[in-house]
């Protein structure tokens, strides 16, 4: 058996000696400044085990001892499951998967932002089901024809309805995790969530170093239940958390550790992704931009402080700031796609999204689809054998031959080149022209139609969607 080597492309910005002083940093502020935390069910579960807490701030300071042993008390290889058993994840080691952007407030149609309804978030998770790229489905609108108390739950039925790929989601209630479990063991067939977890909630907490009330008693709820949680800390450089990029990882860390001791208290064992969606603040103009190349640096520095303390990742990348599909919007999603790739990031969140996280588009989402693609075939690296080195096929073949008719191109070719869709342009010019000559974002509309048109999704048993719709009638008429 002949001996096969591949080294898999990797992308480092911190050495191991930074990632421990920005991981004692946070430790240090942990300690000494402390967590404000707005939710007294947290705070009196902190004070029973130990954490120093001050009801009247409702501050929290957390022991360094306390934040490691709920650290090493963190799973560090999650599963998620798929409700057909093709598309499950397993969240581990260098792993990479790439899911849409969550809860855009707009959707780009035809060249104009406006606010999505129901059926455009249908439609969505339709088309990103058929994407062979992206790998898990998020509730990636926030829909405006239904009640707002009942939203975060009717996203997550439509999803559901729509779609048998895993699903990132999120409450934005205090009572909402509770409905959404039980939206999630319907469609497992009344199963355990906790056995068989088809979906991660995220969890948010306010920079600097703050919990609100909603967001903790969400994080208390997904531990009790051992519902993957994704722990989504968003400092700003500049604004809300320090100005130099080594500064904001330091409170990112800080922040996502306090939500980690959170969750180990309830329940140890709980399942917890280190996560986020940080990014500089742009002194010009007042935004936030999620292309801009520093916020891409973050999330990978980040990323690695989370590998280093073994525990699966996540990050928001594939954005762009842009407000339609453009140069802009293709630029700044492959440079975020492919630096998470090459670190080894486990969910990538953002194909899809542009105006920073505000809008989604269809087209851009089949575009990211291509560049997620690319991404996944790099990090496979170059297969070094005997066979793929072809000495001797070159041997053969000599000066001024062809390799297209032999039995090793055929072979390997396949194997060894990513294959896209007609939505990448790779034709001659006359062929091109002959086409039409259209132009990328022309190609991407086209497709958006077609999977449309041509794939419905697969059907829910009739007993499991007559349960999902009488739970659907009370949200939307409520």
């Amino acid at each position: 058996m002949e001996e096969t080597t591949v080294k898999r492309p990797n992308l480092s910005l911190l050495e191991k000696e930074s990632i421990r002083e920005i991981y004692s940093a946070a430790l240090r502020i942990l300690e000494s400044v402390g967590v404000e935390i707005n939710n007294f069910e947290a705070l009196e579960l902190l004070h029973q085990n130990d954490v120093i807490v001050d009801f009247n701030k409702k501050r929290a300071k957390f022991p360094q001892d306390i934040v490691e042993k709920c650290v090493k008390s963190v799973p560090s290889e999650i599963k998620i499951y798929s409700r057909d058993g093709k598309h499950d994840l397993l969240l581990k080691d260098n792993n990479v998967h790439f899911d849409p952007g969550s809860a855009a407030i707009n959707i780009l149609d035809d060249g104009v932002i406006r606010k999505p309804v129901s059926d455009d978030l249908e439609k969505f998770v339709r088309l990103a089901h058929h994407l062979e790229y992206i790998h898990a489905q998020s509730t990636a609108l926030v829909i405006t024809d239904v009640p707002e108390r009942f939203v975060d739950r009717y996203r997550l039925y439509i999803v559901l309805k729509n779609s048998t790929k895993p699903v990132i989601t999120g409450a934005f209630t205090k009572d909402g995790v509770h409905e959404m479990k039980n939206l999630l063991e319907i469609v497992i067939d009344r199963g355990d969530i906790a056995k068989k977890p088809i979906a991660i909630f995220d969890a948010c907490p306010t920079p600097p170093l703050e919990w609100s009330e909603i967001t903790s008693q969400n994080l208390i709820d997904c531990a009790r239940y051992r519902i993957p949680v994704e722990l989504v800390s968003m400092p700003l450089a500049g604004a809300t958390s320090p100005a130099t990029l080594a500064g904001s990882i330091v409170q990112h860390t800080a922040e996502t550790l306090s939500g980690i001791v959170i969750a180990q208290l309830v329940n140890r064992g709980a399942p917890c992704i280190y996560g986020g969606s940080p990014a500089i603040f742009d002194m010009r103009q007042g935004t936030t931009p999620m292309g801009a190349i520093e916020t891409i640096m973050i999330d990978c520095a980040y990323a690695q402080i989370g590998k280093f303390l073994g525990l699966p990742t996540h990050a928001y990348l594939g954005l762009s700031d842009s407000k339609t599909v453009d140069s802009q919007s293709g630029f700044e999603s492959a440079l975020g796609i492919f630096l998470g790739a090459l670190t080894g990031i486990n969910v990538i969140s953002g194909p899809g999204m542009l105006d920073f996280e505000s809008c989604q588009s269809m087209e851009k989402l089949v575009i990211d689809n291509e560049i997620c693609g690319m991404a996944l075939r790099m990090i496979q690296g170059i297969q070094v054998s005997n066979e793929s080195l072809a000495e001797g096929l070159i041997r053969e073949i000599g000066p001024g031959g062809y390799f297209l008719n032999s039995r090793h191109t055929l072979k390997w070719f396949r194997k060894e080149q990513f294959i896209p869709s007609i939505l990448i342009d790779r034709m001659t010019t006359s062929s091109w022209q002959n086409r039409g000559s259209k132009t990328t974002l022309q190609r991407a509309k086209e497709e958006v139609k077609r999977i449309l048109a041509e794939h419905e999704p697969e059907a829910l048993s009739p007993d499991i969607e007559k349960e999902l719709e009488s739970m659907a009638e009370k949200w939307r008429f409520a």
